[in-house]
Parts: structure tokens; sequence; C-alpha cells
């Protein structure tokens, strides 16, 4: 829990001052220079390389169906200006870009769709990194905090010939790329069961003292999931009724189809939310259980001993039997010893015979 703690330290950006200007871009010092990419296709050719410098990406003209940039990276803002400058991009949406943090959400500029989706990264799998997405036309534009994606399927279904993808234009790859983001969410949902499956086992069987830590970092990882791939569905719901100028009819249908994956991982983190709560309460129960059967036991061995105490207490007091003949009588008998361990043990006996007729060792 507190190397997690750590990390979340290491990874809180630096805010936007108050009272500065909208557009004014506040980079990370520490963020990945850009290193941009460019895919070019339509349904007879392709072209992919690795540009140096944004004056390259003039060498695309229109001619190609779609012209693909990825920047992986955000620390150099003179770049990112002259890729604002190159694109038409707004300046409000170029502001987004590099604030991290944001919420998936659509919005419609006059020459482009900008959307912000959050994809999920492998250590640690409750964090996502913000992808920024802008739709055009002939052209996407893609910006990501650093190299690494889920996007490998996509770029391979690009450079496959007579793919529905390579046939179609722009809107289709940003259904794709967006379908890509949402599908990646799937082997950590059903990690996070695999977890559950397991703290299942050790709950029931085994229950450790950081059980309920380990539940409390599966609780937290859900949590996490749950604010990234909520609002998703309100971007699908943006693209599918506000988007008519950018998504086409085809592309469109494919888009529900994305939006009932997100019903299913939507559904599925709820029932590992329960199903965690469950575990909490089961753990709970069991060391209860636990508890009230060492409880018991005690009680019944304190239960035992109060008679035994009592009586090896009353001849343990030795009142001198010459002062009163009331005084102790069994003092100076011959017996009285044996008698008194007889009475201890038939009394020990009696009483562990009524518990057990009355069902207290279960």
């Amino acid at each position: 829990m507190l190397e997690h703690k750590k990390h979340r330290r290491r990874r809180r950006r630096k805010s936007i001052i108050p009272g500065t200007a909208p557009g004014t871009l506040t980079v990370d010092p520490d963020s990945p220079k850009p290193v941009i990419r460019v895919i070019a296709y339509g349904p007879d050719g392709l072209a992919e390389e690795q540009v140096a410098e944004t004056g390259q990406l003039s060498r695309y003209p229109a001619g190609w169906s779609v012209v693909w940039t990825n920047v992986d990276g955000l620390g150099d803002e003179a770049t990112l200006r002259e890729l604002g400058e190159h694109f038409g991009l707004h300046r409000l949406a170029l502001e987004d870009v590099v604030s991290l943090g944001q919420r998936p959400k659509v919005e419609i500029y006059e020459n482009c769709l900008f959307a912000v989706a959050r994809m999920p990264v492998e250590e640690p799998s409750e964090e996502t990194e913000q992808i920024s997405l802008f739709l055009g036309e002939k052209f996407i534009l893609t910006f990501q905090e650093r190299s690494g994606d889920c996007f490998d399927g996509v770029r391979a279904r690009i450079r496959q010939g007579r793919t529905a993808i390579r046939r179609s234009g722009p809107d289709y790859l940003a259904y794709a790329l967006i379908d890509a983001v949402i599908d990646a969410y799937f082997p950590v949902v059903e990690q996070v069961g695999e977890e559950l499956d397991l703290l299942d086992e050790e709950v029931l069987e085994s229950p450790q003292r950081d059980t309920v830590s380990k539940i409390h970092g599966v609780k937290h990882r859900l949590q996490a999931l749950r604010r990234a791939i909520g609002p998703h569905r309100e971007v699908i719901n943006a693209l599918l009724r506000d988007s008519e100028d950018f998504i086409e009819p085809e592309t469109a249908i494919h888009l529900r189809d994305c939006y009932d994956h997100l019903l299913r991982l939507s559904e599925r983190v709820e029932v590992y939310r329960e199903h965690c709560a469950d575990l909490m309460s089961s753990y709970l129960t069991i060391v209860s259980n636990r508890m009230n059967e060492v409880m018991k036991v005690l009680t019944i061995i304190a239960t035992i001993f109060i008679p035994l105490s009592f009586v090896a207490g009353l001849y343990g007091m030795n009142f001198n039997p010459e002062i009163s003949r009331w005084n102790m009588p069994e003092l100076n008998w011959f017996l009285g010893y044996p008698f008194a361990l007889v009475v201890m043990a038939l009394l020990a006996g009696g009483m562990v015979l009524f518990f057990w007729r009355k069902g207290w060792f279960d």
C-alpha cells in the first residue's frame, strides 16, 4: 500500500495556475519529447515512417484516404504548437491535450472532432493514460503521454491489404482506435476477477492478517476502473448523437457495438464491486465466528473452574478446629483431601456432561 501511495505521488501532475489565459500550454518538463509517426494509407497503398519535424508532414498530400499522425510524448511546447498550426487545431483543444487527467469527452469544432479517452496501463493496473484524438477530413491525429499503447492490432490491420479499415475513411479509424482502448480494459477487469477468486478461496479456507488490505486494494482498483470506464459511454453517445458531419452511418453501427462492450465492462465491474463487498463481509463474519469459538472455549473452561475454585478456596481457609467445632471439621479428617478432589472431579464431570447435552461443544 505504501508503494502504491508513492507511485501516485510520482504521477501527480503540475496543476494549471489559476487565472491563466485560455489556450495556455502548461507542459510538464518531465514529459518525454514528442515522437511523431505517420501512417498514410488508402485501398491500394500504404506509407509509414517516423518524422523528425512537423514540416515533413506536408509530404502527405490529400491523395491518401487517411493520414494517421501519432505523437508519443508531450514534453515540447514548440512542437505541439506547430502541430496545432499544421492541423488547424483550436487552442482550447490543444490546451486539453497537455492538461493531463482530462475526463473522457467529445467536443465538436469547425474543422475537426476532438475526443479524449483513458487507456489502461499495465502497472499499476488502476492507472490510465490520456489519449487525445482529433478527427478531421482525411486525417487522424492522436496524442499520447508516452510511447507504448494498445494500437498494435489496429496498425497490423492497416498494414494488411483488403481490410475494412483500408477501404474506409478516417471515421472508421477513429472508431477502431476507441474500440482498441475499450477492449484493453477487458484483460484488466479479468485480472481483477481472478484476484477476487483467489481472495475468495483465501477468505473461506485460511484468512490472513493481510487479507483485509488485499480486499481493500482490489476495491480501490475497481473504483478507479469504474471512474475510467463509465465516462466513455458519454463519449460513444456523443459520437452517435452529435457527430453526423464526421461519422458515417456505417461507422455508427460499429460504434453501437463499442457501446455494448462498455456496458459489459461496466456490469462486470459492478459485479466485482459487489463481490468485493461480500468478501469483506464474509471475512469479518469468519473472523467473528473464530473469535466466538475461542470465547466459547474460554467461557466453558472458566465456568468449569468456578466451582472448583470455590471448593479449593473454601478448604484453603484453614480455620483452626480446636478453637471452635464449626471451624473446618474436615481439616483433621483422614480422607479429607481425597474427598475434596473427588468432589471437584464430580463437579467438573457433571458440568462437562451438562454442557455436552446442551450441545455447547458442537
